[in-house]
């Protein structure tokens, strides 16, 4: 009985000490951010299609900006314009690029990149087509106007370009996708050499607005930036095109929840200008102030130069078509002078000299970590920031040799 009864309260004992065991307290949840996602995912087939329609954004920009360069001539014989008033078409251009790039830039910060995007490649398809009906100056200067406007949204698809892209191809893939720029301008020039001498001015513009459309139809496969997303709370949109992504790569995505804080303020002008960023926001205004008057200047310069034949009157009277008109400027051999097959010729051999940039600059770009783009080769110059400003590469597309120059100088070009 003694025996039995010791074997009976060691049960009893038992139970009461694994009742009393005290259970681990639960693992901490693993959460992870956007930036974390987009590096685990890695590089696939999704970053490929990203680079190739986001990349086309160039080919539409570059056409659009490209074709003042080659339509001025024409408009300056049908219309018997002044000097100031060719000016006038390109100032206006660039002055609603400037204010819209603006505008566009704070929409993009509170309603999505995709959006505006979308918006900015609409309005100006509906604008160029438009402008190839324009029945006088004043509505080709006004239309072009709203050119300039749309065009100044396309900057989007490269932020949404970037935001996708993992640091270590960032340095190789954003200085590559600026041949998309340099295939726009040689697209706009061959079918100027075809087109306007054949059908005219008016149908380049239709034609040049064909690629535009196309990539808005395009758009649909491109999602809304998953930073975009979480920035506005909307982590849920942001963890579908994450794991839409990884799905088309074939990768995983990390472990855990995607936490990312939330921004009640954003795209304020006004942190440009505070004492962290005050240094910084003046060096790169001054620096792409002076890039773009070199590049756009230059480039817009040298189909002046072309028509005028770079001495004024120094073709044969039989290669040059003269306006009868009351000013003595009119009365000019080079008042009306239309671009000739050569010409075209010169230009694109002046834009593919700016090939010899992609090279030095995958090899300046090469580590996302180290190298902070700022400004592409197609806008003239390259600016490397590891901490400071350490080289500033300024250039003009105005030869062949001249864009070998690129990659060493800036380069000035003189007439005489």
């Amino acid at each position: 009985m003694a025996t039995k009864q010791t074997e009976s309260v060691t049960i009893i004992s038992l139970r009461k000490l694994s009742l009393e065991t005290r259970e681990p307290p639960p693992k901490e949840s693993k959460t992870f951010t956007v930036e974390d996602a987009v590096e685990t995912i890695g590089f696939g087939r999704f970053h490929i299609a990203l680079f190739l329609i986001m990349g086309s954004t160039g080919v539409v920009e570059a056409m659009e900006i490209m074709l003042i360069a080659v339509v001025s001539p024409v408009i300056r014989c049908e219309w018997q314009l002044e000097n100031w008033q060719v000016a006038l078409v390109t100032t206006m251009v660039f002055f609603g690029y400037m204010v819209f790039s603006i505008l566009f830039g704070l929409l993009a910060d509170r309603y999505g990149r995709w959006k505006i995007l979308l918006i900015s490649f609409l309005w100006g398809a509906y604008f160029s087509l438009l402008t190839s009906f324009s029945p006088s100056y004043i509505w080709f200067v006004f239309l072009r106007t709203m050119v300039g406007c749309g065009v100044s949204g396309h900057a989007q698809g490269l932020i949404i370009k970037t935001e996708f892209l993992p640091t270590k191809y960032r340095g190789y893939m954003l200085p590559l996708s600026q041949v998309f720029w340099l295939a726009g301008s040689l697209l706009i020039i061959g079918l100027a050499s075809v087109v306007i001498p054949t059908i005219g001015w008016r149908w380049l513009i239709r034609i040049a607005s064909i690629p535009g459309i196309i990539l808005i139809l395009a758009f649909k496969f491109i999602p809304e930036s998953a930073r975009f997303n979480v920035s506005t709370g909307n982590t849920q949109a942001a963890l579908a095109t994450l794991q839409r992504i990884a799905k088309m790569n074939r990768s995983v995505m990390p472990e855990g929840t995607l936490v990312e804080p939330i921004l009640e303020k954003r795209g304020r002008f006004a942190d440009l200008l505070d004492a962290k960023y005050l240094r910084t926001t003046l060096q790169i205004w001054v620096i792409w102030l002076g890039i773009s008057f070199a590049y756009y200047g230059v480039i817009l310069a040298s189909a002046e130069l072309l028509e005028r034949d770079l001495v004024c009157g120094s073709r044969s009277k039989a290669e040059v078509v003269v306006t009868v008109m009351d000013t003595e400027e009119s009365q000019s051999p080079c008042h009306c002078h239309m671009f000739a097959p050569s010409d075209y010729r010169t230009m694109i051999i002046s834009t593919i000299g700016e090939i010899a940039r992609l090279p030095h600059d995958d090899a300046c770009f090469g580590d996302g970590d180290q190298w902070l783009p700022v400004s592409d080769w197609r806008d003239g110059g390259t600016i490397h920031i590891p901490g400071s400003y350490e080289c500033i590469i300024p250039g003009c597309p105005v030869s062949f040799l001249i864009g070998l120059c690129h990659m060493c100088h800036f380069c000035i070009y003189s007439p005489h």
